[in-house]
């Protein structure tokens, strides 16, 4: 690995020895704002998302609320004694939530042309640009901006805050696929546009509108589409018009600098771009989610170490990761390029033990090389035969899985846990690619949290693991795979000790009493 982006994941790496570089104390009484809010900006209330949601609703105001509820909201509030913190439907490392969303609207009905940027803390547009054009467009059009606020994550983790912060723009990634599906539309990625065309689109250039602010660094735009099939993503035009609004100040007094965060980010900025001769792979029909499976997602915080989950619930929850043509995976064309190992703990009928899922393309035999030779590699029996299950060692990992993420329970209390290797050739090729194996783990990572959700169960993203412990303990001995994520799903206990409030009680009261 040579590259700055490689260079980057070696030194952030936690060890045996040694944890990356982080803060030496905290004081959660100086936590950065959560909210980033834009001062003088107009506001635009957004209503929640309705129960029972309408199938394929047009372009308007109220499904663009219903849109951004089901994605970037908040889905509750939670107390315990004098600590109160918000929840939101897309997950994020630590709760600290560095994604931003953004809306480009072009003759929405109920909405100015223009830019906006979203505040979910009070569900509501802030208005950025208002277009000059007074006259709407017959074709409405609408696109979502998403950027990253990295030092609400380096506040807390350091140095490793940069991967942390592509893990949460592949879990809103997924998280507006499944919320466009659930409502029959359909969010594509935009292909080909460079990091600057998406500052400027955002108005994330403007310095005089940052002042002292964090910057924030741009990342993705999707095109919504009012049908699950349609032609492919395009940009929208820059515009001119009236701006307002000033970013405010997150953290007053930041105690800690991590240059190595900005040499990074600026190493791996590019164009998001498909690879040269991968298949199109659009929706021909969604497996949508409903508005109360999506609202209902939690990170589980603790399982239980007794819950024992029934096969067919673990062969389709496996099902739900693999690219097909389907939300999310319909978010965009990348080739499979992350793929789990298994750490199988409590699964009816399927032994305790290390399993592979390749993902696609030659994944089999570049992992049957980099593993180790020992591994048995044989298909799964009772698995469906269109997932490519496969069984390395029999055995209990329950004791090394806990150890490699970290020394936390969760990791050997669950049904099983995952750490998710990624083919790192493509970063040498492509230093952009770097962000996009982190979001292709994010989404990887949604889909558990919501597919578990549906049996039942909980799911939790674990950023914390250590990289070459793991590495070695299944024989990897090449760089040309590297782990950039874990994950536990199982039967979660619940604390009964923390209370849970109405995400926007308002809102929710005026909804109730509404004839």
């Amino acid at each position: 690995m040579s590259n700055k982006a490689a260079l980057y994941h070696e030194r952030t790496k936690h060890r045996f020895t040694g944890y990356a570089k982080g803060p030496d104390t905290l004081d959660w009484d100086l936590q950065p704002n959560p909210f980033r809010t834009f001062e003088g900006a107009a506001r635009v209330d957004l209503p929640l998302a309705p129960e029972q949601l309408p199938p394929a609703p047009a372009l308007t105001r109220d499904a663009v609320g219903a849109l951004l509820h089901l994605s970037m909201g908040l889905s509750a509030w939670k107390q315990f004694g004098p600590d109160r913190w918000a929840l939101r439907c897309n997950p994020s490392s630590g709760n600290l939530h560095p994604t931003e969303a953004y809306v480009l609207a072009e003759g929405v009905a109920g909405l100015d042309d223009g830019l906006f940027h979203y505040l979910p803390r009070d569900h509501a547009l802030e208005q950025r640009r208002r277009d000059e054009s007074e006259q709407k467009s017959d074709s409405p059009c609408l696109w979502i901006g998403l950027s990253s606020i990295h030092w609400r994550e380096a506040w807390k983790y350091g140095e490793r805050a940069f991967r942390y912060c592509q893990l949460d723009l592949g879990h809103a990634l997924g998280a507006f696929s499944y919320a466009a599906a659930a409502l029959g539309w359909r969010a594509q990625l935009v292909e080909g546009l460079g990091s600057a065309q998406i500052s400027a689109l955002l108005g994330l250039d403007r310095a005089e509108d940052f002042g002292r602010s964090e910057n924030e660094d741009p990342d993705a735009l999707l095109q919504i589409f009012p049908a699950i099939d349609g032609d492919g993503a395009r940009a929208p035009a820059l515009k001119t018009g009236v701006w307002t609004g000033h970013a405010n100040l997150l953290d007053r007094w930041p105690m800690y600098r991590w240059p190595v965060i900005g040499e990074v980010a600026e190493a791996t900025l590019g164009a998001v771009a498909a690879e040269p001769g991968e298949p199109n792979a659009r929706a021909q029909g969604e497996s949508a989610l409903s508005a109360e499976l999506i609202l209902q997602r939690r990170s589980a915080q603790h399982f239980d170490a007794r819950h024992v989950m029934p096969a067919e619930e673990f062969f389709a929850i496996l099902e739900s990761v693999m690219a097909q043509p389907r939300a999310p995976w319909t978010v965009w064309n990348f080739a499979p390029r992350v793929h789990p190992i298994l750490f199988v703990h409590r699964v009816a009928g399927v032994e305790p033990g290390l399993y592979a899922l390749p993902r696609g393309g030659k994944s089999l035999a570049l992992l049957r090389q980099s593993l180790d030779p020992d591994f048995v590699w044989s298909r799964v029996a009772g698995a469906p035969e269109s997932l490519p299950l496969y069984l390395l060692k029999i055995g209990d990992a329950r004791g090394a899985a806990r150890r490699l993420f970290c020394n936390q329970a969760i990791a050997s209390d669950c049904c099983f846990g995952m750490a998710m290797l990624a083919e790192f050739d493509a970063v040498e090729q492509n230093p952009w690619r770097y962000r996009g194996l982190h979001w292709e783990a994010g989404l990887i990572g949604q889909a558990l949290y919501l597919e578990a959700e549906r049996f039942g169960l909980r799911g939790t993203g674990v950023g914390c693991f250590f990289d070459d412990e793991t590495h070695e303990f299944i024989g990897l001995k090449s760089g040309a795979l590297q782990t950039v994520y874990h994950f536990t799903l199982g039967g979660p206990l619940t604390d009964s000790r923390i209370a849970t409030e109405p995400a926007y009680p308002d809102k929710q009261r005026a909804k109730a009493t509404s004839p």
